[in-house]
Parts: C-alpha cells; sequence; structure tokens
C-alpha cells in the first residue's frame, strides 16, 4: 500500500511539472506579446518595451520559467493582469465558491444516484428499470447551456420564483441557497444521470452472481440478499466513477458558471484565458491537474479497500 501510494505521488509530481512546463509554453509561443496584451493596441514601442523590462519578459525562456516553477513551490503564483491584483487573492475565493457550489451538487447526485441505480439494477427490464434507464439518458444528453436556460425560461421569467443569476450577492432581495438552486439543478440534472447507469450496469453484473442465487434459494429475503450481498460488490466499480465526479465540478463547470454569472473557478479560468491572464491561467491549469489526479489516486485507494483481491495482490 505505502509503495503504491509513493508511486502515485511521484507521478502527481511528474505530471503537474510536465503541465506547468506545456502550459507556460503554450503561452510563451502564443502569437503577440504579453507586454502588448496588457497595454493595449494603442500603447507605444516604447511603453511595450519598459513593461517588458519591468515584468522581465526579455530574459530567456527557461530562465523565467525557473523562477515561475520556483515561486510557485513557495506560494508566490504572480500578479493577475486582468483583476488588478495577487492571484493568491482572487483563485481562493473563486475556489470557494466553487466548493460551495460543487459540494452542494456532490451532496445530492451521489444518494440520489446510488438509489435510482440500485433501483433499475435490482429487477433488470422492468418498468422501473426502463424508465430510470430513459431518464439518465436524457439528461445527460441535453447539454448544461440548454438547461440551464430551459429552467431559468420557467422559473425566472415565467414564474419568477428564482434570480437569473447566482452571484452570491445577498442585498438584491435573494437568500444564497436560492442563488444555488439553479446552478445546482443543471450540474445535477447533467451529472446525475452517468453515475446512475454506472450504479445500474454495476447491480445488474452482481445480481447474476452465483452467491445472490445461492442466497436466495437458502431462503433469505430479497431484502437480505440485496443490503448483505448485493449492495457492497455493486458498489466497488462506481466508487472510483463517483469520485472522479469531483473533477468534473470544480473543474469543468464553466458553462454553468458562466450562464449565471457564478463567480466560482470556472468562470475566473475562462476569463482569465480570453483576457490572457497568464498567471492566472497557468495557476488554475496547475490546481485542476491536481484535483484530477488526486482524485484518480483516492480513487484507487478506496477501490483496493472495498475490493480485497485487488488489496492482497
Amino acid at each position: 500500500m505505502l509503495a503504491f501510494l509513493s508511486k502515485r505521488i511521484a507521478l502527481l509530481a511528474f505530471t503537474m511539472l510536465v503541465v506547468s512546463a506545456l502550459v507556460f509554453a503554450a503561452f510563451e509561443f502564443t502569437p503577440g506579446q504579453v507586454a502588448r496584451k496588457v497595454l493595449g493596441p494603442f500603447a507605444t514601442q516604447n511603453q511595450v518595451d519598459i513593461l517588458n523590462e519591468k515584468m522581465g519578459l526579455n530574459r530567456p525562456v527557461i530562465v523565467r520559467y525557473s523562477e515561475w516553477l520556483g515561486n510557485t513551490l513557495t506560494g508566490d503564483l504572480g500578479f493577475s493582469t486582468l483583476y488588478k491584483t495577487e492571484v493568491n487573492s482572487i483563485i481562493w475565493d473563486r475556489l470557494g465558491n466553487t466548493l460551495l457550489l460543487a459540494g452542494t451538487a456532490f451532496a445530492v447526485i451521489v444518494p440520489l444516484s446510488i438509489i435510482l441505480g440500485i433501483a433499475a439494477g435490482m429487477r433488470e427490464g422492468s418498468i422501473l428499470d426502463r424508465s430510470i434507464s430513459v431518464g439518465s439518458i436524457v439528461t445527460t444528453s441535453v447539454p448544461e447551456f440548454a438547461s440551464g436556460v430551459f429552467l431559468a425560461s420557467i422559473f425566472v421569467i415565467w414564474l419568477g420564483w428564482l434570480p437569473g443569476t447566482s452571484s452570491l450577492d445577498t442585498g438584491a432581495g435573494w437568500s444564497l441557497w436560492q442563488q444555488l438552486i439553479l446552478p445546482v439543478t443543471v450540474m445535477v440534472l447533467y451529472d446525475l444521470g452517468y453515475v446512475v447507469r454506472m450504479v445500474r450496469a454495476s447491480m445488474v453484473e452482481v445480481m447474476t452472481r452465483p452467491y445472490i442465487r445461492t442466497a436466495v434459494l437458502k431462503g433469505l429475503s430479497f431484502r437480505a440478499v440485496i443490503m448483505k450481498h448485493a449492495l457492497r460488490n455493486a458498489m466497488i466499480a462506481p466508487f472510483t466513477v463517483i469520485l472522479l465526479q469531483i473533477n468534473y465540478l470544480i473543474t469543468g463547470v464553466v458553462v454553468v458558471e458562466a450562464v449565471f454569472a457564478y463567480p466560482g473557478f470556472g468562470r475566473m479560468l475562462l476569463e482569465a484565458a480570453l483576457s490572457q491572464d497568464v498567471a492566472v491561467v497557468e495557476a488554475a491549469a496547475l490546481f485542476a491537474v491536481l484535483v484530477s489526479v488526486s482524485t484518480q489516486i483516492a480513487g484507487d485507494l478506496g477501490y483496493m479497500m472495498l475490493n480485497p483481491r485487488i488489496r492482497f495482490s
């Protein structure tokens, strides 16, 4: 276990190093000077040269990359040209907002997907199974921006029950939980169907195993068979899938945050990329990789704990 964890942590460090170099190189070789993008098209060449000198952009690439990497390791993420402040002062605030949104959605997705997936998988081919399967496919197939606009048209424009934006500002008369309802609902609808189908497929497979038939022939009630024998084994495969949804909920909700003007991590990354804010994009990319690889490591460890065959091998 310790050797496995050490290898995974080493892989995480190597992956982040490679990503940092690729992101830095991508901005370095993007057409147009950073100083020119900061000052605008009407700045004189002398002003551009002065800013290049001030920002150290006239030094060799490897020197600037090494300096940036060293500063990042010490917690200095640089200065944001878009938000006119230190990256540390903006990224953690936006990340906290996204964690609130993602945590709320995750708390809904996990229990609901497990319940629906198990209910569908217990009786394969039944009306309940077909209804849940079709509903899962439909909700997953609808893009986030489409469901967001559709729900806003009903609950914001037609009924007037909810706010159209989620700026987390309670001064407009809308409480915090009211502002979270629509973006959380869109995220749940989009992500729930995929997890439900994974749980259902695993449950269907487990229900055909010989030990399930043996338990039934021994006279155990259907409830006892499900709770004592089928449920734990059915959750082994979906466990990793569920953990991987954390990556989407934190770093992949750009569309949802843009539609509802939510001040989160994804929207910050989009705005920074459009404005060529190098420092913010580089810091956000590293954090996205950290979340992605960390959830994979956690999923592998959880899979090993749930499956004795993998753990002992």
